[in-house]
């Protein structure tokens, strides 16, 4: 099946490359040309016979906006779009109406797997018309892991369905990292453990705690023992906090990613203004001793 592929970044490329290893014509475009196979965004179109099939995956946000907007000027009706970026999902629908009145069709799909997805395969969550899904299912068939198709793949509903439950994936992903990474650092905090990265790796077999994250929690302390090469500096990439926007928008209690999101955002301060504030409370109801700047440093 031939193919463009719009954006060849870290997941991007490894897709590309994930394709053409299952047969599949792949003309990639990106803005850097060392990595391109065309010069433009046109080039690309031309070079793919009609009907055609395009896969963005770019940042989401206003990247993502502006490559459906001038795919829809190049495009011609029967052809097909997918965005397999990390687009919020209220975005799907504008991008389906405004290919949908030049007659082209639209799917959104979240995709996990990151880097090692060139090798293990990438989870998928397609949102759209059924038969958009099928005609695009042989891409999906090469990017999904080996085995039965309903284990990591799922047409998860209409337009938006699928980056809903990716959204949905990222949130679970926050409160699972949060989880590993308390646990690590209580393991940390005793004495009594002398082999801390012996212990998470000993919980990688066997035990109902086992899981990818895990794997790769103790592949990372393996490369850079007590994390002494990183800081704690945190990003947070938008899902975790749609998560919890939609959480809230369906009564739904989530305090597990809630916490896991706050996290990220303690671990961006140097000195937490919320705790400056504790700390003079304190002082000033019970007379408790407060640290000085002079004295901490």
């Amino acid at each position: 099946m031939q193919l463009g592929l719009v954006g060849l970044g870290k997941m991007g490329f490894n897709m590309r490359e994930r394709l053409r290893g299952h047969g599949h014509d792949v003309v990639g475009y990106d803005p850097r040309p060392e990595v391109s196979d065309v010069a433009t965004l046109a080039d690309l179109v031309a070079s793919l016979a009609a009907p055609r099939l395009v896969w963005v995956m770019v940042p989401s946000g206003q990247v993502t906006r502006e490559t459906v907007a001038a795919l829809a000027e190049v495009l011609e009706a029967g052809d097909l779009v997918i965005d397999g970026g990390n687009s919020r999902f209220t975005e799907d629908r504008p991008h389906a109406d405004l290919l949908g009145a030049r007659g082209i069709g639209f799917l959104d799909c979240g995709v996990s797997g990151g880097v090692w997805g060139l090798e293990n395969g990438y989870g998928l969550m397609v949102g759209g018309a059924a038969a958009d899904v099928e005609r695009a299912l042989p891409v999906f068939d090469a990017l999904r892991p080996e085995g039965d198709r309903a284990d990591g793949y799922v047409h998860a509903g209409p337009v938006g369905a699928g980056h809903f439950a990716k959204m949905v994936h990222n949130g679970i992903e926050y409160g699972l990292m949060q989880a590993y990474a308390e646990g690590y650092e209580l393991l940390e905090a005793e004495d009594l453990v002398t082999d801390v990265h012996g212990v998470l790796r000993a919980w990688t077999k066997g035990t109902v705690v086992r899981s990818w994250l895990l794997d790769l929690l103790v592949k990372a302390l393996a490369e850079d023992p007590n994390f002494s090469e990183i800081s704690g500096y945190t990003q947070d990439s938008g899902e975790g906090r749609w998560t919890v926007e939609e959480a809230i928008n369906h009564a739904v209690p989530a305090p597990v990613i809630s916490a896991a999101l706050f996290a990220r955002f303690a671990s961006r301060q140097s000195d937490s203004p919320a705790m400056k504030a504790v700390s003079a409370l304190r002082n000033q109801f019970g007379g408790h001793a407060v640290q000085r700047v002079s004295e901490s440093g």
